[in-house]
């Protein structure tokens, strides 16, 4: 049985004090949280203890899972490894890029499983493409949310659209070549809309599009690749897949003809099996088996500080003075 100590009880944090309840093999601990309107709300839904010190969590805990605002992350991330505990953090693993090489320095000394929580590495659409060749030449994401005061110590890229360059630099085997973006302030003190185009080495092209100001909500990545589109939908948990039949092939629901004006040729429509599953159960899940089984972690804080690395420089080029 591994003891889990929870940092945050928040909006995110209670909902994943909700999910380790109930998977096999975590006991929660405790958790710790400065806020005691927090505080009262876990203490009465889950019953479970409340620490006013860190350390005495640690002390309590095998594991922790780090559900605070995103300036705690480094600070009790950092205690977190020297005290030799497992570690969940949400992301941004941490809020600048020093603390983030500071905690990968710090972790290559230590021997903890370390797992940052890119929660759309498991949504169920995204999954349901596992083991279809994915290979894309041009990608569009569009990552749309109503606003909410929730988030807004960090900008939309830190806030939304990391999600999708974490997804992005899984999928695309290759190093980023160049940035271009642009955003807006609107009702925060960080860019709450962005527009980002990312270009890698290899010739793809990522254009990305968050925004935390919309009127609905929509989550949205298309992935374009020789002989084949692939639609990824991680709001309404769908996946479609159209493409080139293949000589003899019997892919798809359903196949069509269309006149390329070179010749007719087949298309076959498929729609991937996505299976009824809770993203962030899984992902708490995957952090378990990591421990008690010695696996790998399924996002690393190599996976975290790319994925940071490349949100930073898109927040550089936004916040540079225009030159004309």
């Amino acid at each position: 049985m591994v003891k889990i100590g929870v940092f945050g009880v928040g909006h995110l944090g209670k909902i994943h004090l909700n999910q380790l309840a109930s998977i096999p093999g975590l006991l929660i601990s405790g958790f710790y949280d400065p806020d005691d309107e927090a505080a009262l709300q876990a203490t009465s839904r889950f019953g479970i203890r409340r620490f006013r010190d860190p350390g005495d969590l640690f002390a309590e805990s095998d594991a922790v899972d780090i559900v605070a605002p995103t300036t705690q992350h480094f600070d009790l991330c950092q205690m977190a490894v020297r005290a030799g505990r497992h570690v969940f953090v949400e992301k941004p693993m941490t809020n600048t890029m020093e603390e983030a090489a500071s905690l990968l320095k710090l972790l290559t000394e230590a021997n903890v499983k370390f797992q940052v929580g890119h929660v759309e590495r498991f949504n169920p659409a995204f999954l349901s493409l596992k083991g279809y060749p994915l290979h894309p030449m041009f990608i569009e994401v569009h990552r749309l949310s109503e606003f909410s005061p929730r988030g807004t110590d960090v900008s939309v890229i830190l806030d939304l659209m990391i999600h999708d360059i974490d997804i992005i630099l899984s999928i695309v085997k290759s190093t980023v070549s160049r940035i271009s973006a642009s955003g807006v302030q609107v009702l925060s003190d960080a860019p709450d809309i962005a527009n980002v185009r990312i270009e890698f080495h290899n010739g793809c092209v990522a254009n990305l599009t968050s925004s935390r100001i919309s009127l609905k909500k929509m989550r949205k990545m298309r992935l374009f690749q020789k002989d084949a589109y692939i639609s990824i939908d991680f709001l309404n948990k769908r996946a479609e897949i159209i493409k080139l039949k293949s000589p003899n092939g019997d892919e798809g629901l359903f196949t069509f003809e269309i006149d390329t004006g070179t010749g007719k040729k087949t298309i076959a429509l498929a729609n991937p099996t996505v299976e009824d599953t809770n993203a962030i159960a899984m992902e708490l899940e995957s952090f378990r088996d990591a421990i008690t089984a010695n696996k790998p972690v399924a996002v690393s804080a190599i996976d975290g500080f790319q994925a940071m690395d490349i949100a930073h420089q898109i927040l550089s080029k936004i916040n540079k003075p225009y030159a004309p």
